[in-house]
């Protein structure tokens, strides 16, 4: 049985501050608990040969940060504080391979939609990350279903922003999708378009080109540009940011899916599709080609993120924040 994640030794950081893990506690009355106003980042840390180090956490940061100016929702606290804060929540839990999540959230002063007075709270968390679905995952890829529950139009809510109430529709879009028998669901724009995965963007690979969806529903992700700017800056290919409709996920010859979680997942099946049978693909349930350009791809974000930084990758030094 796995060990509940509040049930743990270990410190958080919350408001400058260290919290002992087994004595974190917010009131029943939290502002952000009962309407979901708030934000969060995922950020990710890796042991490499160099030691220690943080994935993007500058970027990570910074849309933190963006995504409170953009709720309206005050912090006293500087980019600088909270970079700092992460690395020490590494070091302070002894951890190296680990998963991060700063969260802002508003306090119990009152309730209501007029509540006036919310105190601003930030903390983080860390703790080590195993598989994402599952260990054969990267290897074997996932199965997805096209989802009924369509991905938020910009008027709707604050695509630019990772806000905490933003996830319900992802959940729901999820959940069908397991309960169905599926790893993972295809999130459509409100136009129909394909928007993204449940918590991941999409990639597919056509007659050598690599496409993504263009960034209006879908978040703009830290992972994404990192595979966009890899795929263009060394391995030289043409990537466009388009929109993209369902079929072509069908009949292209690779895709895949990225996040900061799930790192660069393939994506083998779609409504049944077998995606890259025209192609010539393995066969769903078997492993994917070392030579597909989604291994290769998987094969440079590893080096990245571990500091294997060859000459070609030497470029990308400043994606890594020591620990």
């Amino acid at each position: 049985m796995t060990t509940p994640l509040y049930d743990r030794d270990g410190w958080l950081w919350l408001d400058g501050d260290w919290l002992p893990w087994r004595e974190a506690q917010t009131h029943l009355l939290t502002h952000s608990l009962h309407y979901g106003m708030g934000c969060f980042e995922g950020v990710r840390a890796y042991a490499g040969p160099g030691g220690t180090h943080l994935f993007r956490v500058v970027e990570h940061t910074r849309r933190l940060l963006d995504s409170a100016h953009a709720l309206d929702i005050p912090l006293s606290c500087s980019a600088d504080e909270l970079i700092q804060a992460q690395r020490q929540c590494l070091t302070k839990n002894g951890l190296s391979n680990a998963y991060l999540k700063p969260t802002v959230f508003l306090g119990a002063e009152g309730l209501g939609l007029r509540a006036k007075g919310l105190t601003s709270h930030v903390m983080i968390a860390a703790w080590d990350l195993g598989d994402y679905i599952s260990p054969q995952a990267a290897r074997l890829g996932l199965r997805a279903l096209t989802s009924s529950w369509a991905r938020h139009h910009v008027n709707i809510s604050l695509c630019r922003a990772k806000t905490n109430g933003h996830y319900v529709n992802a959940m729901l879009a999820l959940n069908t999708a397991v309960k169905a028998g599926f790893d993972e669901a295809i999130m459509l724009d409100p136009e129909g378009y394909v928007a993204e995965a449940s918590a991941a963007n999409v990639f597919l690979l056509r007659d050598g080109v690599l496409h993504t969806p263009e960034v209006t529903s879908c978040l703009q992700g830290i992972t994404r540009d990192s595979v966009i700017r890899l795929a263009r800056e060394v391995l030289g290919m043409e990537v466009r940011e388009r929109r993209i409709t369902r079929d072509e996920l069908y009949l292209a010859d690779e895709a895949f899916l990225t996040g900061t979680a799930a790192e660069l997942l393939p994506l083998r099946e779609l409504d049944g599709r077998h995606i890259g049978a025209r192609a010539g693909a393995p066969a769903v349930g078997e492993p994917i080609a070392d030579d597909s350009l989604t291994a290769r791809l998987q094969a440079l974000y590893r080096r990245v993120t571990r500091g294997e930084l060859a000459p070609e990758l030497a470029a990308f030094r400043d994606w890594l924040t020591a620990v």
